[in-house]
């Protein structure tokens, strides 16, 4: 088995949950959402962000507004919807229990 395939879903996985947790605090446009995934160190092209901005928005989780730019056209700045908050506090609850069974696994139980 390739560790980078996993690697790669886990990614995948939490990638809708980091984006959430990022618009949660401010709204953002798609090259800010991006230097802050990478920051995190969660390298995310703008093919695979698009798609996923729009998933959410046509789930009804996220809106947008154009906002003007001083270095060139209008800019698209996501944010969540009052349905994208009650979804990621869903988010965060599943998170934390999946944590918690991780370091129980890690932590308490003897393997044989």
């Amino acid at each position: 088995m390739n560790v980078e395939n996993v690697k790669s879903q886990m990614r995948k996985g939490i990638l809708e949950y980091c984006i959430l947790l990022l618009l949660e605090k401010e709204a953002l446009y798609t090259t800010d959402i991006i230097q802050k995934l990478q920051v995190a160190r969660l390298i995310v092209v703008e093919g695979t962000l698009y798609p996923l901005l729009t998933r959410l928005k046509n789930s009804s989780l996220l809106a947008y507004q154009w906002i003007e730019s001083t270095q060139g056209p209008p800019r698209k700045y996501y944010k969540l919807t009052e349905n994208g908050v009650v979804f990621l506090s869903e988010l965060e609850t599943s998170w934390n229990e999946l944590n918690e069974t991780i370091e129980h696994i890690k932590n308490n139980l003897n393997v044989e």
